[in-house]
């Protein structure tokens, strides 16, 4: 248990609260003349400071007009510790009352009560934990008579260290260029410092106005290679410090260099898609002539060859032999719609002849003879192969 620490209640209960009122109105209503309580704190206390995450104490003690320093029988003190922010409600830090300690997380008195020094210690500090902290002090005998009042004030002013920085190059680094260095802590209380050192071998610390102490930006003129390196960030307050780097690697690849790089990619790249283009159009050409040749030199249908055997039958016989065939459909029978006419093959173009006799029509009733007048059987003996012609034709038709 902490010095001072006694069973504690909440101190948001109703009790506190109205032992808290209960306490207020007898300092109001404490005669001026029968006060004998004065509350003491060092002058150079009025004001602390301390670092977030540490701890703190606030000294205050009081005394009783021409009594001991020490605490007597029966007597009873009555100690608060209350909060006081701009724009904020009073808040209660620490209350001790009737033997009953209350305390906010982290808050405790320094030595156990009853004891004439009411000093306040707080641990874990944080930012929040500024403000304005009031001690009030009220002291009854055992007869509960009310021997006064009183009350001090210490101002409380919680820093933070910088934060690590974080460091980062603006501008392209090539060489005779410029850029700028930044370099900003998230959080510090005060605002932090910022000062860049170069990279050795000697380390050259910069001022303004290259260098901008508060907004921690160091800016390089003509970069030269000589000027390349590690370059530290140091962000620093009354508190602490922290740093970071960052790395300059000066380039000698100009600007225009990269542009014209960038223009010869371009057109190469547009030199080869023409040629891929031209290549496809001239293989498509190389494929289309030996198409076009094939059709130009193509062989004509080959015709029946006559059997040895055949040698019998006369050419008037043959083309009475068509004529016949022609002769065997009905000059009265209706043509199919859309049928066409045979084109005469050049082996009948060769044969025909206007001075040739044409044979008498056939009865348009089926008959089992071939062409002009033998028998199927007289042909087959005769070496002749028939011939299926198209329905379309509706005859006969010897190539």
């Amino acid at each position: 248990m902490r010095p001072g620490q006694a069973m504690s209640s909440p101190l948001g209960s109703p009790d506190a609260n109205l032992l808290r009122l209960l306490f207020l109105g007898l300092g109001v209503l404490a005669i001026p003349s029968r006060a004998q309580l004065e509350l003491h704190v060092p002058a150079s206390f009025t004001k602390v400071q301390a670092v977030e995450g540490e701890s703190v104490v606030l000294p205050a003690w009081y005394t009783l007009q021409g009594g001991m320093s020490s605490t007597q029988p029966g007597e009873e003190p009555i100690v608060m510790w209350f909060l006081e922010k701009r724009g904020e409600d009073l808040k209660q830090v620490l209350a001790f009352i009737n033997g009953v300690l209350t305390n906010q997380p982290g808050a405790s008195l320094v030595y156990n009560m009853p004891f004439r020094n009411v000093s306040l210690r707080l641990d874990r500090l944080q930012e929040q934990d500024s403000g304005s902290y009031r001690c009030s002090v009220n002291v009854q005998d055992s007869r509960g008579v009310n021997k006064g009042h009183s009350s001090k004030t210490i101002e409380l002013n919680v820093l933070v260290p910088p934060e690590t920085p974080s460091c980062r190059l603006l501008g392209v680094p090539r060489l005779g260029a410029n850029v700028t260095l930044m370099c900003q802590s998230p959080r510090s209380k005060p605002a932090a410092q910022y000062q860049w050192k170069g990279p050795p071998p000697s380390s050259k610390v910069f001022f303004p106005p290259v260098s901008d102490a508060n907004r921690g930006s160091l800016k390089l003129s003509n970069l030269s290679l000589a000027m390349s390196g590690v370059y530290i960030c140091t962000a620093h307050n009354m508190v602490g410090s922290a740093q970071c780097n960052v790395t300059l690697e000066v380039s000698t690849d100009s600007g225009a260099a990269v542009v014209a790089g960038a223009v010869v990619g371009t057109l190469l790249g547009l030199v080869l898609l023409a040629g891929l283009f031209l290549l496809y159009q001239r293989r498509g050409k190389v494929l289309e002539e030996p198409a076009n040749d094939i059709k130009e030199d193509a062989v004509a249908p080959r015709t029946l060859t006559w059997p040895k055997g055949s040698d019998t039958i006369s050419k008037n016989e043959t083309l009475s032999s068509v004529t016949s065939a022609r002769a065997l459909r009905s000059p009265h029978s209706p043509s199919r719609a859309g049928a066409m006419t045979p084109t005469p093959s050049l082996s009948s173009q060769a044969l025909s002849s206007p001075r040739l006799p044409r044979t008498e029509e056939v009865p348009s009733q089926p008959v089992s003879t071939g062409p002009g007048g033998v028998s199927s059987s007289t042909l087959s003996r005769m070496g002749a192969v028939p011939v299926m012609v198209p329905a379309q034709s509706q005859a006969w038709s010897l190539v």
